[in-house]
């Protein structure tokens, strides 16, 4: 019997949709990148992104085979929307490869795969098929945001989305806030970045005025900004705006 190869979960840069992107050789490592090149077989979110970031990497360190003879494959439409993290889809068919002996890449489209983004199926079932399973270093923007915001980094915790009805939404940060003020823990979050100034007001609505709120955004690019001031200062702030760039949001006492 072939002898499982490796899955290895790759990071991607936090360009995703960005104008500017940045340069690979600035935010991953060399041994990062040099691994990936030597990859054939991929399971990634959207192929052709996929694609172009192998490309990215082909500029540096050249793919052990061309880009068109990759075998890429994608998530499923759903695992996107719904996620994967609580063990809904069975991902044992997207290893055949690797039980074949080639080794495989798990791709995201920015950061980390499998942390805030598809991919924990794909790890778990790894694990249960006894294929190894080895973390690249690259950035994630979690743990980057949350280094830099000076708020709690010994409790915490990623809540994902917040729900886009107001209501709702205020309920939630409330629930957040007190789960926050109790505990000391710090609450990290993301949205989708058109919507970022559309969040940024609601928590300043919602929130009380001596709870830290920040704003960690385009982290590793060169408008990258991090923020962090109590909601009473953010609302004396000219003007209160949010960047439409990718932005970790996170709040705490």
């Amino acid at each position: 019997m072939t002898r499982p190869a490796t899955l290895y979960l790759v990071p991607a840069p936090l360009d995703f949709g960005c104008e500017v992107q940045a340069p690979l050789q600035e935010v991953l490592p060399a041994g990062t990148l040099g691994i990936a090149a030597g990859i054939t077989h991929w399971i990634c979110e959207n192929a052709k992104s996929a694609r172009a970031y192998l490309k990215r990497i082909n500029e540096l360190h050249p793919l052990a085979v061309p880009l068109q003879a990759q075998h890429i494959q994608e998530l499923p439409r759903l695992v996107h929307k719904k996620g994967d993290h609580a063990g809904q889809f069975d991902a044992r068919a997207l290893l055949a490869p690797a039980l074949e002996g080639h080794d495989l890449g798990l791709l995201s489209e920015a950061g980390m795969p499998a942390v805030a983004d598809p991919g924990s199926s794909v790890v778990r079932a790894a694990h249960e098929a006894g294929v190894p399973v080895t973390p690249l270093t690259g950035p994630v923007s979690l743990l980057l945001a949350l280094a830099a915001s000076g708020l709690n980094g010994q409790n915490f915790a990623f809540v994902g989305y917040l729900p886009q009805d107001p209501a709702q939404r205020a309920q939630r940060v409330r629930e957040l806030e007190s789960l926050a003020l109790r505990t000391g823990q710090t609450q990290l979050f993301i949205e989708t970045p058109y919507r970022n100034a559309a969040l940024l007001q609601a928590l300043l609505q919602t929130l009380q005025p001596g709870t830290r709120l920040a704003l960690a955004a385009g982290l590793t690019l060169p408008g990258a900004a991090v923020t962090c001031r109590t909601v009473k200062a953010w609302r004396a702030a000219t003007p209160q705006e949010a960047s439409r760039l990718p932005t970790v949001f996170a709040f705490g006492p």
